[in-house]
């Protein structure tokens, strides 16, 4: 099985982005459609955020575009990446310090990794963490596909984090999804687009420790699969995480930036992700609606 997948990914990234969106089009409203369970989540946390009707709709395409032009991204050739923004990265490497890159669900989180590495990667390598497969036998596909020139990865474990740590003390810069679910006991609970989440406390941990300047980016995809145009912020809650004592107020500074990211673009982020669930050892606490 997995050699069959592996070839459909092969054969799928010589495929032009404009039908690769047209079938993950296609692949999003199926799946909203046929699973309930999606369609219902995707419609409560929309709902909950306040997300205009016509940007819910939108949002169902986008996911499934989401899905389809990874084979392209990961093996195809070149598509067309276009910045705005990028002069925030120039004057953060100018300081000579590692670089603390943040990126929600949003648009094409896999783009903006890839473009960073080909712009600035020579002069400042970039790390990215991520979640290894649950599927051993699709470890090193995922692993062939995220690394190249300028890129490298860490997975979500001590010795990850570790390097994470090292890459930002030695000037380079680390990427990473701050609204991704952390593991039990390494997280709080903050505001997050209208309810409290469990929020990873790393990212405010990587900022302090390495120093690092800290920098928000996303990458948007462009419609009738023009490519992609990657967005760069400052950010601007950093007093928020130099205290260690309050996690919860490093935590809420981080969302409220993950939040006017989002707001960008809307109908772009991945609103059936399952960001709201609770780590199995905390299940006796509820997180608490915010009113």
């Amino acid at each position: 099985m997995h050699v069959l997948i592996r070839a459909v990914f092969r054969s799928l990234a010589w495929l032009p982005l404009p039908v690769l969106h047209a079938l993950g089009w296609m692949l999003g409203w199926v799946t909203a459609l046929v699973s309930p369970r999606y369609r219902r989540r995707l419609l409560v946390h929309a709902r909950q955020a306040g997300l205009a009707w016509r940007d819910t709709l939108a949002s169902v395409g986008e996911a499934g575009k989401m899905v389809a032009e990874l084979p392209r991204i990961w093996f195809g050739g070149a598509v067309p990446v276009g910045w705005e923004g990028a002069a925030v990265i120039e004057a953060a490497q100018a300081h000579g310090k590692g670089v603390l890159f943040l990126t929600p669900h949003l648009g094409c989180f896999e783009i903006t990794a890839q473009a960073y590495a080909l712009r600035f990667g020579a002069r400042q390598p970039m790390t990215v963490l991520f979640r290894p497969a649950r599927q051993a036998w699709l470890r090193p596909l995922l692993t062939q596909a995220r690394q190249r020139p300028g890129l490298d990865t860490a997975s979500t474990t001590l010795a990850g984090v570790k390097q994470l740590i090292k890459a930002l003390k030695t000037g380079q810069a680390v990427g990473l999804l701050p609204d991704q679910v952390p593991p039990q006991g390494q997280g709080v609970w903050a505001p997050f687009l209208g309810r409290d989440a469990y929020t990873m406390t790393l990212s405010a941990r990587l900022a302090r420790s390495a120093g690092a300047l800290v920098v928000l980016a996303w990458g948007e995809r462009l419609s009738w699969g023009r490519g992609f145009l990657v967005h760069v912020r400052p950010f601007h809650g950093l007093d928020a995480l130099d205290d260690p004592g309050d996690p919860v107020a490093a935590a809420s500074a981080i969302n409220q930036a993950m939040e006017g990211l989002i707001r960008e673009c809307p109908r772009q982020y991945l609103w059936a992700y399952d960001r709201y669930k609770t780590p199995r050892a905390e299940a006796h606490r509820e997180p608490m609606q915010r009113s």
